[in-house]
């Protein structure tokens, strides 16, 4: 085993005041290294010199000078070894006090016991504040946490940390610094390996019945992780830094509903360093629930998988009250901060120095899954790789509700600025700064969502020449762009937008600007008849960005992006309550006029205090009367399935998120009628099938057949041979009189298994 001297601690960023001063200037320096982050001046003293003021005992632990037979209460009685602390059970307002300077290898800590309210146990450092802080190196000696067979073991999941907690509340742990790796200088690229810094774990096959299954309060903080290593390969189960998880071998299904979560939790502060696969990872649940028969149908009757974790939803999984911010990741081997099945979560300035290092699939810098009514706030992420999947430093994921991404700054990701994939509720993405995300700037959308996701007041620099395109896949929901700054750099390449026909179809774009250094304009640019293509003339040149200042003055950092006084971009935007109050520097929202454009509002004009939306974007159509909107709709065939929400009725709403869907058996024609209730005129007919994740547009031919009430008989008057998709319209008809129309769907793709699904049928009159 070579073993190379690890860095030792959190960062001072050292002559930081001096620059201060030419922040707005320019670019300061290369983004900070982990030397960066080594302090050169005494630290503060350390918590274990000061009184035990919880009412407990305390336990010193001397790896030079201890004795495991000796008392443990005093410095001078200090124990030996992490094992007789293992061996220990604490009560609550103990201290468990490691000696720095001093160090721990091929040993784990794992106390047993826990803390009670305003009486937690404490994991922390006494000694002299110069030295280094106490050391465990555990060199990989931790227990597999699968079984033979690949499966989980219920008996060693989770206990593969530095330090352990499993079914353990009430703990506080600072001033450590950990690793976990037997051999600093290899990577390890194959096999099954697993190993934390600190592992938190509840573990739901352990808990006896009845017993409470959840943990109330934890704090880690200047803690300094390091040199974690494992197998970049997806072994279903994560491991990192600081890595809060939940475990049950079962279904999640025969477990009861609420419970099972962390609670009241804070991790700030600490730095982490050469670590696989994240640098924090909260909180994940992982019962049984990768097959089909782990999905449910949410209430619009929208099928969800297992793996998605709505059942984290429906039974009340998540865990809350989590705040996690100032903390530091460089060189982390997956995504830096994953987040999971957490409500009331506020992310906030944390940095990111480089993520996907050695992980060439799915994962971000910074982001929550599953998760609900959060926050990620002032976080930069830079040195993301070009990745094909996701990459990108922020992600809109999989069964969020009312998740928002504000003020945070990224720079430098080749991958692009967000991945965006569906199955969520009221996503807000708004006065961010992106620059140099050179890939897609808003990548994948994978499914489906319940309400629009609204992209607003966000600044993003780039390169044409180097970016992929806006988007690369298909919206599938409506998204609305408002006041925006789509900036390209390139004075040879406009701004390439997207590369599937009909990507943008559930975009609105309004109030963006819209600027290309070469003066030439996509024709590929989206329509917005309140759109500018002007200079935003922002405060500094956007090729001398900052960087290097650090999260705590990510706001100076951004104020190289803020309007000068002559901006034609301020009072240009329009009001929008998913704006928020506040932009990424602090100012209300809005003075004069109406907002400005970009991720910066000057104060030029009056404060409107209580901005009132008096034009909603929403409420603004497409001018035409829709004349089978709201009319009556049958089927021959509706699908039995998601809570009987598949009927025709959604053919005729008006709301492209809800769908028809025909029986598995259906046989064709499959015939969707619609009552207009009287003789209507009309020359075209919409159609629109529903696809997501996995579903595929389904029709291959079909035929519109009109009511001839003389005859008594459907008569054909138009059809398709080449499909359906998105947004048909059929039209070179002439114009048809009827009662009723019929939509005959005659037979399906031949790649296709299942049965169609469509979204929408619409009739109007170009004359009406």
């Amino acid at each position: 085993m070579t073993r190379s001297a690890p860095p030792v601690a959190r960062a001072l960023r050292l002559g930081l005041t001096a620059l201060l001063a030419a922040l707005l200037a320019g670019s300061l320096a290369p983004a900070a290294t982990a030397e960066a982050h080594s302090p050169a001046v005494v630290k503060k003293d350390l918590p274990g010199n000061s009184p035990n003021r919880t009412g407990g005992k305390d336990y010193y632990i001397d790896a030079t000078n201890g004795r495991d037979d000796a008392a443990g209460t005093s410095p001078r009685t200090a124990w030996r070894t992490l094992a007789k602390a293992n061996a220990t059970t604490f009560a609550p307002g103990d201290r468990i006090l490691l000696k720095a300077g001093e160090q721990w290898h091929d040993e784990q800590l794992w106390p047993k016991g826990s803390g009670s309210a305003g009486r937690p146990i404490t994991i922390s450092a006494y000694g002299d504040a110069r030295a280094r802080r106490p050391y465990i190196a555990t060199n990989g000696k931790v227990p597999s946490p699968f079984k033979a067979d690949g499966t989980k073991n219920p008996d060693t999941v989770g206990l593969t940390g530095a330090i352990v907690l499993r079914n353990q509340q009430y703990f506080e742990i600072d001033n450590v610094e950990l690793s976990n790796d037997d051999d600093f200088a290899t990577d390890i690229t194959t096999g099954s390996y697993v190993r934390d810094g600190i592992a938190v774990s509840i573990n739901a096959d352990l808990l006896e019945p009845g017993a409470d299954s959840v943990m109330d309060h934890f704090r880690i903080t200047d803690v300094h992780v390091h040199d974690l290593d494992g197998p970049s390969t997806w072994q279903k189960i994560h491991y990192g830094g600081v890595n809060f998880q939940v475990f049950g071998s079962k279904s999640y299904k025969e477990y009861g509903t609420g419970g099972h979560h962390f609670q009241d939790v804070r991790i700030e502060d600490n730095t982490f360093v050469n670590v696989e696969l994240h640098a924090v990872q909260f909180a994940f649940n992982w019962f049984a629930a990768d097959g089909r028969d782990a999905g449910e149908y949410d209430e619009s009757g929208k099928f969800h998988e297992g793996w998605e974790q709505l059942w984290v939803r429906t039974r009340d999984l998540y865990s809350r009250d989590v705040y996690i911010g100032h903390n530091y990741a460089e060189s982390i081997g997956q995504g830096a901060f994953q987040f999971a099945n957490s409500r009331h979560m506020t992310a906030e300035y944390n940095e990111v120095n480089g993520f996907l290092e050695r992980y060439d699939a799915v994962s971000c810098g910074l982001y929550l899954w599953a998760g609900a009514d959060s926050v990620m706030q002032y976080n930069e992420v830079y040195g993301g790789p070009d990745n094909e999947y996701d990459g990108t430093p922020w992600d809109l994921e999989y069964t969020n509700f009312n998740v928002t991404y504000q003020f945070n700054y990224s720079h430098d990701n080749a991958a692009g600025w967000m991945a965006y994939m569906g199955n969520s509720s009221n996503s807000v993405a708004r006065y961010n700064l992106s620059v140099n995300d050179n890939g897609v700037l808003v990548k994948n959308m994978l499914s489906t969502n319940y309400s629009p996701t609204y992209f607003v007041n966000n600044t993003f620099v780039y390169d044409g020449a180097d970016l992929d395109y806006v988007h690369d896949e298909t919206f599938l929901s409506r998204v609305y762009f408002l006041n925006n700054i789509f900036y390209n750099t390139s004075k040879t390449e406009p701004t390439p937008w997207y590369r599937r026909t009909g990507a943008l179809r559930q975009a609105v774009f309004s109030n963006n600007d819209y600027f290309e250094a070469g003066g030439t304009h996509s024709g590929q640019e989206p329509a917005d008849k309140a759109g500018l293509r002007v200079d935003p003339r922002f405060a500094g040149d956007p090729a001398q960005y900052v960087t290097g200042a650090g999260v705590d003055r990510i706001r100076k950092s951004a104020a190289h992006f803020a309007l000068r006084e002559d901006s034609p971009l301020i009072d240009a935007g329009r009001y929008n309550p998913h704006l928020g109050t506040e932009d990424f520097l602090g100012t209300h929202i809005y003075h004069g006029k109406a907002p400005d454009i970009g991720m910066a509002e000057s104060r030029a004009g009056k404060k409107v205090r209580n901005p009132v939306d008096t034009d909603p974007i929403e409420e603004e159509g497409e001018g035409r009367v829709n004349l089978a909107l709201g009319k009556p709709a049958t089927a021959s065939s509706t699908h039995p399935g998601a809570n009987g929400t598949l009927g025709a009725v959604n053919l005729t709403d008006g709301d492209p998120a809800t769908r028809w869907a025909a029986a598995d058996d259906a046989a064709y024609p499959i015939t969707l009628d619609v009552d207009f209730g009287a003789d209507t005129t009309f020359d075209e007919v919409y159609l629109d099938e529903y696809t997501d994740s996995g579903t595929n547009p389904r029709v291959r031919t079909f035929e519109l057949q009109r009511w001839d009430a003389g005859t008594g008989a459907w008569v054909t008057f138009a059809g398709g041979g080449d499909g359906i998709g998105h947004d048909l319209s059929v039209t070179g008809f002439g114009t048809v009189t009827t009662a009723k129309l019929r939509v005959a769907l005659t037979s399906q793709q031949p790649a296709e298994v299942y049965t169609p699904t469509l979204t929408e049928v619409a009739v109007y009159r170009g004359d009406a």
